[in-house]
């Protein structure tokens, strides 16, 4: 099924007004996913998960003061080659929506499924989140 874009725009709104990164296609995954550092893909989606607890959380989770180098989003039911992609880099686990991977050069470090979210709030979303970027990705650099 592919969503009207006029229906997912304000979605997909959520996400790029704070300066995440869409993803379109295959090749633009892949050339996010090979840059070096980290990489931060969230698969969005219409479902109510997604904007009650995904998408805030994200949002929560970038003021940290680590964050990921890419951050990037698909969106499931939309970006279809995209989407297959990034799921593809998420193996060994299965495809899901809402979801968020966090690779590091190239290699998954950190995924939160579905499952992980829908029994979480917005805020909880963002300690995971937090907790797998002070873990995974470098701080920055401090200005003297």
């Amino acid at each position: 099924m592919t969503y009207p874009e006029p229906f997912i725009a304000p979605m997909r709104a959520e996400l790029t007004s704070i300066g995440v990164r869409e993803l379109r296609t295959a090749a633009e995954v892949d050339a996010a996913v090979e840059a070096p550092g980290t990489v931060m893909i969230v698969v969005n989606s219409i479902c109510g998960c997604a904007a009650g607890k995904a998408r805030p959380g994200v949002a929560m989770a970038l003021q940290n003061a680590r964050v990921p180098d890419v951050v990037a989003t698909v969106f499931a039911g939309a970006d279809h080659d995209a989407t297959t992609r990034a799921r593809e880099h998420f193996a060994p686990y299965l495809p899901s929506s809402p979801s968020v991977g966090l690779l590091r050069d190239g290699k998954l470090v950190f995924m939160l499924e579905r499952r992980d979210i829908e029994n979480r709030d917005a805020h909880a979303i963002a300690e995971k989140l937090t907790a797998a970027f002070n873990e995974y990705c470098v701080a920055p650099a401090r200005v003297s």
